[in-house]
């Protein structure tokens, strides 16, 4: 059902984060740009998608949301996405579990996920998923 509800499903690298107040200034949102590697669902024709999220630290204040994932400077990510009607960017569908994070596994080399599933063999299911 990710892969199915999901507007945009990617992999990359998060490059650069900024948080901000709202316009009422009753809580923060940070902005993460995620330097895509590989559109596995949709695509926006740029090498780079906004991802906007509820906490993050502005001045000496900070605001932190469980079961929300958040992003961390340069960590490589597979991540399902909801296009955001509020604004220009996306946000992660279905909160922690649309954020997959991707690791070197010291032994092999390979790209894998915190709990040693092959990036590629997601990839794959993905894309056997949406092309069915």
């Amino acid at each position: 059902s990710m892969s199915k509800n999901a507007d945009l499903i990617i992999t990359g690298k998060v490059t650069q984060q900024k948080s901000s107040w709202n316009e009422n200034q009753t809580r923060i949102y940070t902005q993460a740009t995620i330097q895509v590697e590989e559109y596995l669902k949709g695509s926006n024709n740029s090498g780079s998608v906004i991802v906007s999220y509820p906490g993050g630290e502005v001045g000496d204040v900070g605001e932190l949301y469980s079961h929300m994932p958040r992003f961390e400077d340069n960590e490589e990510v597979l991540v399902f996405l909801k296009k955001d009607y509020k604004n220009t960017g996306y946000k992660v569908f279905n909160g922690e579990a649309g954020k997959i994070n991707v690791i070197i596994d010291p032994k092999t080399g390979e790209k894998v996920t915190a709990s040693n599933v092959q990036i590629n063999s997601i990839k794959a299911q993905i894309k056997s998923y949406i092309n069915d």
